[in-house]
Formats: C-alpha cells, structure tokens, sequence
C-alpha cells in the first residue's frame, strides 16, 4: 500500500501561482525515534498531480468552503507519495485555507483605508479540537539571601564542562522536541516532558514559541523545518474561526497548532493540522502576536540563509499583505499604537496589560520594518507600503514621546496639570500625577529609563516589561540613547530584573488586593509566579541580542552564564517563580522548548556575534522626515518631529 498526503485548496484555473503543475514522487525515509535532522528529504508541498473533485466540501472533521455568495466551490486535490521507513501508513493532509476570493492569485478587492487603496483577500474555514487549559493554586512567600548565592560561583573548569554536557543536552532535547508532518519536520513541541501524563496544549506547535527553536536551527544551518513551518502555518492563516457567531479579521494567524491522526478505514490513517485561533484557549482571545512573528521570522529566514525566493512567492506576499492589513485597519482608536485584548501576547492571561501594550507595539513596529523591506514594490502594494511608512513614522514619535519614563520624565508628570482641553495640552492624556507609585519613585535610578507598559487616558502602566523593552532595543523602536539607557537601567536593578535566573516577565508582581482586581484572583498568576513577576529564561535570547547591538555583551554573558548553571540541573523549566527567580515555577513545565532553545540561540548568538546583526534593526533617519501626525489642512500646530530628530541625533 502507498500511503499519500494531499493538500486541499479552491482554485480557479489549471495552473497554481500561474504556474502548471507538474507531477513529483518524493520519498520520505524518517526514522522518528532517532530523528537527527538530516533534512535531505526535497519536499516542496506545492508540486502535486491534479487530481479533479466534484465540489469542495471536505469531509472528516472539517468544514465546507462558501464563496461569498454561500455556493459551494470547487477545489482540486493535489497529492504526493510519502513513505514512513517504520510503519507506513495513508496520510490526508487538510491544509485548506483558501475560498474562492483568494486562490493564491494576484486579483484583489479595493478598499479605503485611511483614503488608501489596500488589497484585501479573504479566507475562511477551521477546526476545533484543542482542549482548555487547567491551572492550579501558587502561593509562595520567600526570603532569600541573594548576594550570598550568586557570589557561590564554581571553578572555571567546572563551568567549562558544564558549559558542554547543556548545550550537548540541549540539542538532543530539541530535536527530540521536533514534530512530523507527513514526514517532514514543521515544528517543535511547546514542551516535552516524557513523564507528563496531562500535556494539555503543551504539546501543540506554537508560532511565538517556535522562534528561538527556529533561529536555533537556522544558526546551526539547518533551514528545512523552517521552511516548511512558515509554509505551513501560512496555509493555517485566516480560517474562519467564531466564539459565539464571531469571527476575527482575515488575515489572523493563528496561536498554535496540532498535527492529529485520525483513523480511516483499511487501517490506514490519516494526518491533519487542527489549529487553535483562540477559540479553545483561556479567555477565549485571538493572538495579536502570532502573525506579528510570523512576518519577523520570515524576514530572519531570508537573512540567515539568502533564500529570499521565499519571501517573493505570491502566496507568502499575499500572507505579509494579509497580516498588515488586518493591523492597518481602521476603527475608533485615535492612537497609532496597536489596540488589543488582555491575554492576546506571551501574557496570555488576564494580567491587566489590554489597550496598548508595549510587546504589541514593538512587535508591531518590527513586523511594519520587515513587511516594508519584504513587499515586493509594484503597483499593488505602492499604497500599502505609503501606509506602513506612515505608520511607521507616527509609531515611534508615539512610543518614544509617551512611553518613555526616567527621572526627569517622572518629574514632569509628577507637576503634571489636569482637565487639560486644546490641543496645545501638555498633559495629552490626562494623567493624574496620584498614578506614580511609590515604589518608582525609590526604584528608578538617576542613570537609566525605560518604556512603560500600557498608556491609555487617565492611565499609565508603571511596570517594567522585560520583552517589550528588548524588542524595542533590537527594532530601534526606541531612539539610541533610550536604548542604552534600557540596559544601563537593567545592569542598575540586576538582582531585580535578573536575579538568579534571567528575566522577570514584568516587574514589579501585583499583590494583595491590586492583584485580586487586575488579575480576577488568577490563582496561578500570584505574586513573582507565571507571568505575575515570574523569571523567564526564554527571554535570554532576545536579552543576548539587544545586548549585542548595543555593544554590552558584558551583561548577555553573565546572564547565560547564570542561566546555564541552573537550567540543565532544573530539567530546563518554562519558569522561575519568587522575587530572585530562587524555586522552579510550582506548575511550569518542564523540558520547555523555548527554554531550551533560547539557551541555545544566546550561546551561538555569544560565539557569533556578526551574526546577530541580521537580526536587529538599525535607526531609519528617514522616517523622522515624515510627519503624519499634523492635520496641515486643519490648521493644527505639527507634532515636535524636529525635537525629536534632535535628540536621536545628539
């Protein structure tokens, strides 16, 4: 018997991408147990025999395609022999996401956005079989001493053996961690512990988690299972996916997915993709981050291993233009910066951070930069390009203007005046001075600042989130001196934004009864635990890169230095929970994915560092040209652009 796999799409005409197709007999030969990640196989999911269907309802667990006047259309199945060297085995491959109003063809709909023409391609379709996750109780009170712990260093030649069992370690937990699709790697689980006998969606493939597994592999020079996660989870994108009979925007990707086998007849199997666009997650909340990485990894992809054939195909611009368009779009918000819901970003439970968080935003400013260097230049994305320039340009006066905070910022605030009304307010947002904490005030050193987490009217978000200030960095959403004044203030609070196991989600945790309000009493959400001032080591890999563009690899050394010697004798948890990041977290998982391949990318990150620079973003002088925050019809007065080049450049 030869099993098959098959890919289910709409189409219009007899070619794909405008280009025949053209028969291809490609053979798998994957031995799963001892997967090394000899990725010879020469697997390209687009070349398929046709193969003519009646209509294009798909059976087993999916749904029916609708056009847009609700007729069924037709679709067309194109298959390829795969071939398992243990137990073969049918594959049905369901990777559908097309209706009839996308095809993968160059034809749009026009639009008005923001008196802009956008193209507009619309898909539909999904599953539903992701189970919702379960937490448990945490509550910890500690007092430790931590300066007689981190001075209890080992000897150098320890560290150095050391240093080689974990990396040794933790490539064969990664490539453990890899997941098959028809024979052919598409991902990492999001953790892989053997004796975790309730996995819950842990064991899905998670776009956000995935990224330091990708960059890892692509380090290394493996590039294959990259490709084929950012063709695959591409054919994912825009499903329609509804909670109560409503459905989010085109063009979303979705948080995770899960390759599934479901028995046929004949004892032949079939494998599906079974995504989870929010509607089986806590909350119920669609990812706003998960498209915004997908268009970075791309961008990463293409630098590292000089495939940019990838970024120019129909299909992937078609994706960028989807994702773009979905954040570009209209609606009541009067700030450039991104609105999203509570939990829609690597926090992704309640945690107070809904509005306009500062990880959406420096997402979203690197997903604008990559999308503008990807886009193919023509007359179909011209207006859209105008538009990411413009975004572009009122995002970073917004965020640097208004996010920013050190001692002479919070001076200012603290004089603040109230009930301001004309545009000539210097309170814009009408902050009520009474909103600095106490703590900030002892806490902030004279030298250093940093990007608030969430600014909305009548509110600012005091904390410090660790990766929205780190992707500032490495995006130069922020300007150069905020930029090192960041890390001057993270070498300052060291043992509290680092302590003993790099890095504090957020500081400072919410307690008492800010914690029961903000939160809903999230009861694995208390204080210094999970995303409530938890430490995180997946974050020092992006903590290792900002440091290297800002020449303080000093302080990306000894934090990987810390980190390695704790996490391989901690079987590599997904968190630290207390102040210093002293106990593994009472529910993180262990062998997390991204633990260990953040660990991984700091390392060759440090042996290499000129790699690093395919991955950061310089400061764009032109941008600051542009001025799309003045009205120049209406009579109002320009925004300080001048000001603000001024200061970049000093």
């Amino acid at each position: 018997m030869t099993p098959s796999c098959r890919i289910l799409i709409p189409y219009r005409s007899n070619s794909f991408l405008g280009i025949p197709f053209k028969k291809t007999h490609n053979s798998f030969h994957t031995n799963l147990s001892n997967f090394r990640f000899n990725f010879k196989q020469k697997y390209d999911f687009y070349n398929y025999p046709p193969c003519i269907l009646g209509s294009g309802r798909i059976i087993n667990r999916t749904r029916t395609l609708l056009g847009s006047n609700s007729s069924l259309g037709q679709s067309r199945v194109f298959s390829s022999h795969c071939n398992n060297g243990i137990n073969p085995r049918g594959y049905h491959v369901i990777a559908s996401v097309a209706s009839n109003f996308r095809n993968y063809s160059t034809s749009v709909e026009k639009t008005r956005d923001n008196d802009k023409n956008f193209e507009r391609i619309y898909v539909q379709g999904g599953l539903n079989n992701v189970k919702p996750f379960v937490v448990d109780k945490v509550d910890l009170d500690e007092q430790y001493d931590l300066q007689q712990h981190v001075n209890n260093d080992e000897k150098v030649e320890g560290v150095k053996e050391e240093e080689s069992q974990a990396v040794k370690e933790a490539w064969k937990l990664l490539e453990n961690a890899v997941v098959t699709y028809c024979g052919s790697p598409i991902g990492t689980l999001a953790a892989n512990d053997p004796n975790d006998k309730l996995p819950l969606n842990y064991d899905q493939v998670f776009i956000r988690d995935f990224i330091p597994s990708a960059l890892a592999f692509l380090l290394k020079g493996e590039k294959e299972i990259v490709r084929n996660f950012l063709l695959h989870t591409l054919q994912l994108q825009s499903w329609e996916k509804t909670v109560d009979c409503y459905s989010p925007g085109q063009g979303l990707m979705p948080a995770s997915f899960k390759v599934r086998t479901v028995p046929l007849d004949d004892n032949k199997y079939e494998e599906v993709l079974d995504p989870d666009f929010g509607e089986s997650a806590i909350g119920r909340v669609a990812p706003v981050d998960s498209g915004l990485w997908w268009i970075i990894l791309l961008r990463a992809y293409g630098k590292i291993t000089g495939d940019y054939g990838l970024q120019e195909r129909v299909d992937v611009q078609t994706g960028i233009k989807l994702i773009i368009n979905l954040c570009l779009s209209d609606g009541f918000d009067m700030f450039p910066s991104l609105l999203v819901t509570d939990g829609s970003c690597m926090i992704d439970r309640r945690m107070g951070i809904h509005g306009h968080p500062l990880e959406i935003q420096a997402l979203f400013y690197s997903a604008l930069r990559c999308s503008r260097e990807m886009l193919s230049l023509d007359e179909g994305s011209k207006n859209l390009v105008n538009a990411i320039n413009n975004r572009l340009s009122a995002l970073s006066f917004h965020i640097r203007e208004y996010y920013w905070v050190d001692m002479k910022k919070i001076n200012e605030i603290y004089r603040y005046k109230t009930e301001e009304y004309s545009t000539e307010a210097t309170n814009k947002f009408n902050i009520y001075p009474e909103q600095i904490p106490h703590w900030l005030m002892d806490w902030i050193p004279e030298e250093g600042g940093y990007l608030i987490g969430n600014l909305q009217p009548a509110h600012m978000d005091f904390r410090f989130f660790t990766l929205g200030n780190l992707w500032s960095i490495v995006s130069s959403l922020g300007t150069p001196k905020q930029n090192e004044a960041i890390l001057n203030m993270v070498e300052a609070k060291w043992d509290d934004l680092v302590g003993l196991m790099p890095l504090k989600i957020c500081y400072p945790a919410l307690e008492s009864e800010e914690w029961r309000i903000i939160t809903g009493s999230d009861p694995k959400n208390t204080p210094w635990s999970y995303h409530n001032g938890g430490s995180w080591p997946t974050l020092l890999w992006q903590f290792t890169l900002a440091c290297i563009k800002m020449n303080r690899i000093d302080l990306a050394r000894k934090a990987v230095d810390l980190a390695e010697k704790r996490l391989r004798v901690d079987q590599w948890p997904e968190y630290y929970d207390t102040r210093y990041g002293k106990f593994t977290g009472k529910q993180a998982r262990l062998y997390q994915t991204w633990t260990i391949a953040g660990f991984l990318t700091s390392k060759m990150l440090l042996e290499n560092p000129e790699m690093a620079s395919l991955l950061f973003w310089e400061e764009d002088y032109d941008l600051l040209e542009i001025c799309v925050c003045a009205l120049k019809k209406s009579g109002r007065k320009k925004c300080s652009r001048g000001a603000a080049k001024s200061q970049i450049l000093v």
